[in-house]
C-alpha cells in the first residue's frame, strides 16, 4: 500500500511500515523469553507472519497500549505457507547459523526475509542485491575518499556495509539471489558468519575489529533456477541452514492470496479490484496447472520453461484490474486472460507458445465440454494467442 511521509509517496513502505501497528502491538502483548537484540520472542515473530489465525488478541491487564495502537487486534497473515517452515527458519536466526531461503522465483522468498527481518530487528532495509558486479566492499566496508585523503584512515572516513551496520546495531542483514554473486564474494561471508566480527586493518586498536553484537544474523535467498550462476563452496554451505520456500499447495489460498495482493497494488493506484471470483479461479487454475505440469482432473499438460509463479498471478490480476478500471468499455475481464497468460510464458523460450496453445486444445477443451461456461469463453478465446506473435 502506498503511504505518505511527509510530502513523498512511498510506492513500496517496507514491512516495518506497513504493519507498524501490529508490530507495536505485539511488542506490547509479548511477554515470553527474547534472544538478545531482538523485538520480538519467537514465538511473537511466527505469530506477526503467519497471523492469530482469526483470532483477536487483547493486551493482558496493566499493559498501557502504544500510542496510536488499539487495545485488541487480530494480526493477519502475510505469508501463506507451512507455520513449520516458519518456526524452524525462526530457531535458526536465533543461533549462530545464517538462513538461506531456496525455491523456485515468485515463491516470496524475498518477502519471508523482509518479514523476518522486520518483526525481528524492526529493520528490513538492511539488504544487499547479489549481482556479479557486487564485490567484498558490499558485505565489508568501504572508504569516504575525500575524507580519506584529507585526514587520513579514521573511523568517521569509514563507509560500513550493510552487513558491517547489522553487526554493529545487532540486526538481521539481507542478502538477496546470492549465488549470484562471484565466488570470492560469497567467501567474504564465510569468516563474517564464523568468527561474527570484520577486521579493519587501516585502523588501529580497537577501532580495528568490528565485533557482532547480539541480533546479528544473516538471511540469504537463492533461486533454484540460479543453482549454476556461482554455485556455494561446500564451507559457505556449511554456515547456513537450508530451508525450502515451496508454491502454496492449496488452490483456495492461492486464490484469495492472489486476490488479497492484486487488490493491495490496486489501491495504490486507486483502483478497487473488481475481477469476480470466476475469474480468479480461471487465472490460478490454469497457473497452477501449468506450473505443476497436470491439471487438478490428473490431465498431463507440458509446462513451459518460463516459471508460472504466484507472484505473475498476482501481476496479471492486478493488470486485468487496471485494464478493466481504465477502459469501463472492456467489461469482460476473462477476455484478458488468454493474451496476459502468453505475455508471461513468453519470456524464454518461442516454443511456449506452442504449449499453450496446447494446453487450450486440451484441458480447456475438455473442461469446456463439461458445460462450465467460463471455460467455454476460455476455449472461444483461442485465437488471441495466435495474435501479434
Amino acid at each position: 500500500m502506498a503511504e505518505t511521509n511527509g510530502d513523498a509517496v512511498k510506492q513500496s513502505p517496507p514491512a516495518e511500515e506497513r504493519y507498524a501497528e501490529e508490530l507495536a502491538f505485539l511488542a506490547a502483548y509479548d511477554d515470553l523469553p527474547k534472544p538478545g537484540g531482538w523485538r520480538l520472542s519467537p514465538q511473537a515473530v511466527v505469530t506477526f507472519i503467519c497471523g492469530s489465525q482469526g483470532d483477536k488478541l487483547k493486551l493482558p491487564k496493566g499493559v498501557k497500549a502504544p500510542t496510536g495502537v488499539a487495545k485488541t487486534l487480530v494480526i493477519a497473515e502475510k505469508f501463506v505457507g507451512r507455520r513449520a517452515l516458519i518456526e524452524r527458519s525462526v530457531v535458526t536466526l536465533a543461533g549462530e547459523r545464517g538462513l538461506l531461503l531456496v525455491g523456485e522465483p515468485g515463491t516470496a522468498k524475498s518477502m519471508l526475509s523482509e518479514l523476518l527481518a522486520a518483526a525481528i530487528s524492526g529493520v528490513s532495509a538492511l539488504t544487499i542485491q547479489g549481482t556479479a558486479g557486487a564485490t567484498e566492499d558490499h558485505l565489508r566496508y568501504s572508504w569516504n575518499y575525500a575524507m580519506l585523503l584529507a585526514r587520513g584512515p579514521q573511523p568517521d572516513a569509514l563507509a560500513p556495509s550493510p552487513v558491517l551496520t547489522g553487526m554493529r546495531e545487532g540486526m538481521l542483514v539481507r542478502i538477496e539471489e546470492v549465488t549470484r554473486c562471484l565466488p570470492e564474494v560469497q567467501d567474504a561471508l564465510i569468516s563474517i558468519l564464523s568468527e561474527r566480527r570484520i577486521m579493519i586493518p587501516e585502523l588501529k586498536g580497537d577501532d580495528g575489529v568490528d565485533f557482532a553484537a547480539p541480533g546479528f544474523n544473516v538471511i540469504a535467498t537463492a533461486n533454484l533456477r540460479d543453482k549454476g550462476v556461482s554455485e556455494m563452496s561446500a564451507a559457505l554451505k556449511r554456515r547456513f541452514n537450508f530451508e525450502v520456500v515451496g508454491p502454496i499447495a492449496e488452490h483456495e489460498r492461492e486464490r484469495e492470496l492472489v486476490r488479497s495482493q492484486a487488490a493491495a497494488l490496486l489501491e495504490q493506484s486507486g483502483v478497487e479490484l473488481s475481477v469476480d471470483d470466476a475469474v480468479l479461479d480461471v487465472l490460478v487454475t490454469a497457473f497452477r496447472d501449468l506450473r505443476e505440469g497436470r491439471s487438478a482432473e490428473g490431465w498431463a499438460v507440458e509446462k513451459p520453461s518460463t516459471v508460472m509463479s504466484t507472484a505473475e498471478a498476482v501481476a496479471v490480476a492486478a493488470a486485468i484490474g487496471r485494464q478493466s478500471a481504465y477502459f469501463p468499455s472492456q467489461r469482460d475481464p476473462i477476455s484478458l486472460i488468454p493474451g496476459h497468460l502468453l505475455g508471461v510464458v513468453l519470456k524464454d523460450d518461442p516454443k511456449d507458445q506452442g504449449r499453450l496453445l496446447a494446453y487450450w486444445d486440451s484441458v480447456v477443451k475438455r473442461r469446456a465440454e463439461g458445460e462450465a461456461h467460463v471455460w467455454q469463453r476460455m476455449l472461444e478465446l483461442r485465437s488471441v494467442l495466435e495474435e501479434n506473435v
